[in-house]
């Protein structure tokens, strides 16, 4: 009995032993799982504490004011009809390139042909009975002639000598009158003569046929309004006619820069200034706009008439200046002229933010040291009351297009990353600046290295990969700064 019980016994503890064994394996796995898991959160909160590094390097500035516009000819000219008639013949067509007197259609003459030969005719029988005024004229003379001998040895009456004096006198005035009758008679041919000739329209001036309104076979009736056949317009220069906002006309001024796109133009870009800005406003639906106006050189014929532009007003820009993103900005005070201002630290305390910047306080493990040493703002503040700008011939006169006042200066802070790859908190002085970037007057060089932010959750892996400029993108793409 007893050798049977410890037959029993011994697969019970060989069951036992496995059953130990497996939970101390699932147990170590479960260990090694929750170790990974904490480890791999560790490494995803520590990536999202990554600072995004950017680079000063020389780049664009620009703020601009956006309007409509359309595309009209700077000098054109109506060709209109000052005859009735009826328009027979056109001699040119839409496109066509017209010079100075060339003829571009006829009207119907019959009625200002016949006038003419009227007033012609009219003429010759006043110039033929002219000569038959001068005849009875050296009749009435030679007849107050003979009365005055008469009168003289008193062979004649008082009255026949009276006659004699009053005929003269009417054949001279008859003989005056016709003549006036023949200088008013060649006026009127010379205006019938008019006439004939504008039955035969030509070309006031040198350019391109733009419109055509009217057909052939058309009635033109001239005596109230003079129709309207067709434009002629010179396309060498055009004018843009801009619809400015109520809200944005106090910002554009006469000889701003302005550039603008058409639809069909692609990135092409033309370039102006504006030349006026109209005192009367348009009103629609109760919307308040100003056109401002500016001229083109088109001498390529790429612009045409009515094209529909999209126009930028130039209120600031610089170019081939040094940036940076203005997420690394911490601006310490309003837009100045003035050098510098108190220190970081003072500023800093009375509540300057860095725009979606990097937080401070932290140690250089996780995060910025909390200020830039005395020695160190002193040389700063120096540098900017002298006007020193940028190493490498950046200086201020590259950054501002001729004629445009330079932009109020903004005092600013921004953690620099040192060589060491430790941070240091320093004030710079920024001038033109827009949504995305601020241009460094002083207190950078290019090449430094600031902090512009703080990567998103999933961001910093994709980041490590991107370079300077593509990787700032990438950032802007996934969701910006934090």
């Amino acid at each position: 009995m007893e050798t049977t019980d410890q037959a029993s016994i011994k697969p019970m503890t060989a069951i036992g032993l496995k059953r130990k064994r497996l939970i101390s394996v699932a147990a170590v796995l479960l260990f090694a799982a929750a170790g990974g898991y904490y480890w791999f959160s560790g490494q995803e909160q520590e990536a999202q504490d990554q600072p995004l590094i950017v680079t000063v390097d020389i780049g664009r500035i620009e703020n601009t004011v956006t309007a409509a516009g359309s595309l009209q000819p700077f000098d054109f000219v109506d060709v209109g009809a000052q005859v009735s008639g009826q328009l027979q013949i056109l001699h040119v067509e839409v496109g066509d390139i017209v010079e100075e007197g060339q003829i571009l259609a006829e009207i119907d003459a019959r009625v200002q042909e016949s006038r003419v030969e009227a007033s012609r005719a009219s003429i010759e029988a006043q110039e033929a009975q002219i000569a038959a005024r001068r005849a009875s004229l050296e009749l009435a003379r030679a007849n107050k002639q003979r009365q005055e001998r008469l009168k003289a040895a008193d062979a004649t009456s008082e009255l026949d000598y009276d006659n004699a004096i009053n005929s003269l006198a009417s054949a001279e005035a008859s003989l005056i009158q016709l003549e006036k009758q023949i200088i008013q008679s060649l006026a009127s041919l010379e205006s019938d003569e008019t006439q004939l000739e504008f039955s035969r329209i030509y070309a006031p001036a040198t350019g391109t046929v733009v419109s055509i309104e009217m057909n052939e076979g058309r009635t033109l009736n001239a005596n109230q309004q003079a129709p309207t056949i067709l434009r002629i317009a010179d396309l060498n220069t055009m004018t843009v006619e801009t619809e400015i906002s109520e809200a944005d006309i106090s910002q554009i001024k006469k000889g701003m820069e302005v550039y603008f796109t058409t639809l069909g133009g692609g990135n092409r870009r033309w370039y102006s200034t504006v030349r006026q800005i109209l005192p009367t406003p348009v009103i629609e639906n109760n919307v308040v706009l100003y056109t401002g106006l500016f001229d083109i050189d088109n001498a390529d014929g790429s612009l045409l008439s009515e094209m529909t532009a999209q126009v930028y007003f130039v209120t600031s820009s610089a170019q081939n200046v040094p940036t940076v993103p203005v997420g690394a900005l911490t601006f310490l005070d309003g837009p100045s002229q003035a050098t510098a201002g108190p220190g970081l630290a003072a500023r800093a305390g009375a509540g300057g933010e860095r725009p979606g910047g990097f937080g401070g306080g932290q140690g250089a493990g996780g995060g910025l040291p909390e200020g830039m040493s005395d020695e160190a703002r002193a040389r700063l503040r120096e540098r900017i009351a002298s006007g020193q700008g940028f190493a490498g011939g950046q200086g201020r006169g590259a950054a501002l297009q001729a004629g445009r006042e330079a932009p109020a200066r903004r005092l600013a802070s921004v953690s620099v990353v040192l060589e060491d790859g430790s941070f240091e908190e320093r004030e710079i002085m920024v001038g033109v600046t827009s949504r995305i970037a601020a241009e460094v007057i002083s207190g950078l060089e290019l090449g430094d290295r600031v902090v512009a932010g703080i990567l998103q959750a999933g961001a910093a892996g994709a980041a490590q990969d991107a370079p300077g400029g593509d990787r700032r993108e990438m950032f802007r793409a996934m969701g910006g700064f934090r």
